[in-house]
């Protein structure tokens, strides 16, 4: 095998290790907000089990405040109708009093269902901010493994990277240029074996020139359809299959 594509092929697997571990940065930040996300919900559910609660209790503290209203109404009636000698008028401060009375019950009854629903409010509450908790500590203990995560895949990305500065400086820059373009085009698959008379990389039949010329190993030879660097090693079978 010829020495530039020896130094190719260990560049490629650099580049290809390169590749994964900014696959893998590149999916952190996603992951993370996905987890903040899911403690972000079971708080909002808190928060608007609470709000419930809140709402409710709002609700009763106002119709208390209507109850009294309408037996200080009440009491008015009833003064109203110690000093009236008139029956008509008599008669009808009784039906304001009936009234005021058919509405506290109305009221007394509605203050009841709000108790009952406030029961139901509070121990969502209770279950809301167990989900929360539960949420959170494991949100929390997630997110500090990926930010370690993170971490660490920086600091071997560094590492890979500094160490293909070195590499890449091995080929001749004429080749290392090619190797580059054809990077970029073709993603980390560039340098590409011969196996059964077809490209690695494309998988097109080549042509007996090319075949010969990658076997002798004197040239950098090139798929003629896809472009990608060939090389041939005594393992693999320059036949095509029948």
């Amino acid at each position: 095998m010829l020495d530039t594509i020896e130094k190719l092929l260990v560049l490629q697997d650099r580049d290809r290790k390169i590749h994964r571990v900014q696959e893998e940065l590149a999916h952190i930040s996603p992951e993370r907000g996905g987890l903040q996300a899911r403690a972000a919900t079971a708080q909002t559910q808190l928060d608007a089990a609470k709000t419930r609660v809140k709402q409710i209790e709002s609700e009763r503290k106002r119709l208390e405040i209507e109850v009294e209203s309408k037996k200080s109404q009440i009491e008015k009636y009833a003064n109203q109708q110690l000093q009236t000698r008139k029956n008509e008028e008599y008669r009808a401060l009784a039906q304001e009093i009936e009234h005021c009375k058919a509405e506290i019950t109305k009221i007394e009854d509605h203050e009841i269902e709000l108790m009952e629903q406030a029961e139901s409010a509070q121990k969502e509450v209770l279950r809301a901010m167990a989900d929360a908790s539960a949420a959170k500590s494991m949100v929390d203990k997630d997110v500090a493994e990926l930010n370690q995560r993170e971490t660490d895949l920086k600091k071997e990305l560094e590492d890979f990277q500094q160490g293909r500065v070195e590499l890449a400086g091995a080929v001749d820059d004429t080749v290392r240029h090619r190797y580059e373009r054809l990077l970029k085009s073709k993603g980390d698959n560039v340098i590409v074996g011969i196996n059964h008379g077809v490209c690695g990389g494309c998988h097109m039949k080549l042509p007996a020139q090319i075949l010969v010329n990658c076997k002798s190993q004197r040239e950098i030879v090139a798929c003629s359809n896809c472009g990608r660097i060939l090389y041939y090693t005594r393992d693999m079978e320059l036949v095509a299959a029948e």
